[in-house]
């Protein structure tokens, strides 16, 4: 066998994994890895801050369903690493990060950017490497790929020492099957707990289904709306779980929680029995929710054990995948009778309805809730929204339409501001053979956190339409400001200093639109949608525009 750089065995490594694009920043200890990159198929997409690029890397992932690979190098390199590599955690998105390290004798010197990255990771990664014989490199490889795409997928880093890289090995890359001790998630779901799970879903009198991400990560969305037009049984989502259930559906009833529709939390209050699919309950959805330790049986589905309890004790836990247990269920006799509860739901829809109308001085301006839902009729079937964290998340949560194949990305559960842009830009190229709507929502505020990767787009001419929402404010801060001290007592929410946005997009040569009103948004989205490339569309909110 003829000996083969590390580097070089490290890029095969990834060629078996199937591995389109790697979104990286190059440094001193990853320059093997770089000098490899040049006569290697994969595509390296220089991104323009080592912070963008495990939201690249999980972006790239939730479009294209396969795992997602980031790389950075040494110190400050994977150090920036961290939230983003937080952010998939919290989101269970699959994604591989790869740091490079000070050489193996050097470690535990402090030396120049030496950090310990998978110290440093630890809480939030799914499993982590650092690599101190080049003859693992395979087997690390192959087992990291597994671990983050199986069971709740996750992210997991590999750290290795730029010496490892400069090794020659004769190590053969296998294809054997993944075994790992200790390591074997749970698919089927135990039959008893089953068995209970539907003797009370038959007997319940106001059952509602609580979907989560983990639906959508399943791939169970067809199994979920054949258990539900099999038992009539309503469907709220999660923040995570919008996707998994058509918005369009009669038995839709919204997002829950203390951002999400009034007559969802309603009808959550009410029900008798929460089946949860993939969700973990948490303080954000539970919040506007009062009657869980008095009235409700709680069924919790979830793929990890350690999710099942954690923030609300389950009466009939099952661990297992989502689609295989609903497959499971479908084969079962759980139909009740929920006549009754369809028409209490109905009153509680009209008696909370979803208010659009705005008061003076907001009506003067863009009118986001509007602006989402005329969205909405705009778009293509399967257009791909993203959206960043403050109030622009949970207009177009709430307002944009997820019907038929489209879908909608957010940083859920750790809440990451400057996501959008580099995770859409993930997304685009996971469709660049096959080029689809691809739209980034962002205030002003998330929108600068994460402009630097215009130069990605820009350069690559990716196809994303990126609607920034401009007040001059850190929205969603300001209304927590107001809801906890009340009107003038704002402290730090200012964005004073004006940006010509539309200057901004004419230096990247990017197409802008400016509009402040509704009906002028309306006019101007369909040519930035039929426009081949980037666009940006700046819509001015009023400051006091602050209610969801």
């Amino acid at each position: 066998m003829i000996p083969l750089l590390a580097s070089k065995l490290i890029l095969k490594c990834l060629e078996r994994e199937n591995v389109e694009y790697v979104f990286g920043y190059p440094g001193g200890a990853v320059l093997p890895l770089y000098e490899a990159f040049r006569t290697s198929p994969i595509k390296h997409i220089l991104v323009r801050n080592e912070q963008a690029g495990p939201h690249y890397a999980s972006g790239y992932a939730r479009e294209s369903g396969r795992v997602g690979v980031c790389l950075a190098t040494s110190g400050p390199g994977a150090t920036n690493l961290v939230t983003g590599i937080a952010t998939a955690y919290l989101d269970s998105i699959p994604i591989v990060a790869i740091t490079g390290q000070v050489d193996r004798a050097l470690i535990g010197t402090d030396a120049f950017q030496e950090a310990d990255i998978t110290g440093a990771t630890a809480p939030f990664t799914k499993h982590s490497y650092l690599v101190k014989n080049a003859a693992d490199i395979p087997r690390i490889f192959r087992e990291a790929f597994h671990i983050a795409s199986t069971g709740r997928p996750g992210p997991v880093l590999i750290d290795i020492p730029r010496d490892v890289q400069l090794e020659n090995v004769k190590t053969p890359l296998t294809w054997d099957k993944v075994e790992i001790l200790g390591y074997n998630p749970t698919y089927t779901g135990h039959s008893g707990q089953i068995k209970r799970a539907v003797k009370k879903i038959k007997e319940a009198n106001h059952p509602v289904i609580y979907a989560g991400g983990g639906v959508i990560l399943g791939h169970a969305e067809k199994e979920l709306l054949a258990f539900v037009e099999k038992n009539n049984i309503p469907v709220i989502t999660s923040l995570m779980g919008i996707g998994s259930f058509p918005e369009d559906h009669p038995l839709y009833c919204g997002i829950v929680g203390s951002h999400g529709f009034e007559y969802s939390n309603v009808v959550m209050n009410a029900s008798d029995l929460i089946i949860n699919i993939g969700a973990r309950m948490s303080n954000r959805a539970t919040s506007n929710l009062t009657n869980f330790e008095n009235n409700i049986e709680f069924v919790h589905i979830d793929i990890d054990p350690a999710e099942i309890g954690k923030n609300m004790e389950a009466n009939i836990p099952i661990v297992g995948d989502a689609k295989t247990i609903l497959i499971g269920l479908l084969e079962k006799d759980t139909v009740g009778e929920h006549t009754q509860w369809l028409s209490d739901i109905e009153l509680m829809k009209v008696k909370y309805p979803l208010v659009y109308d705005a008061d003076p001085p907001c009506s003067e301006l863009i009118n986001p809730k509007v602006l989402f839902r005329a969205l909405s009729g705009m778009t293509s079937d399967n257009a791909t929204m993203v959206a960043d964290v403050g109030l622009n998340q949970i207009w177009s949560a709430l307002y944009y339409r997820i019907i038929k194949d489209r879908k909608f990305f957010t940083s859920g559960g750790l809440g990451t501001m400057g996501y959008s842009i580099p995770a859409a830009s993930g997304a685009c190229f996971a469709t660049l053979d096959n080029p689809k709507e691809i739209f980034v929502v962002c205030g002003d505020g998330s929108f600068q956190m994460g402009m630097g990767e215009l130069g990605v787009i820009a350069e690559y001419q990716l196809n994303v339409n990126i609607i920034l929402i401009t007040n001059t404010k850190l929205g969603m801060v300001r209304q927590l400001q107001f809801d906890n001290y009340g009107k003038d007592h704002y402290s730090g929410t200012d964005l004073n200093f004006e940006i010509d946005f539309m200057k901004l997009a004419e230096a990247y040569g990017i197409k802008g639109f400016k509009v402040d009103n509704n009906a002028d948004f309306e006019k101007v989205m369909p040519e930035a949608i039929k426009h081949k490339g980037p666009t940006l569309i700046q819509c001015q909110v009023h400051p006091d525009f602050i209610r969801i």
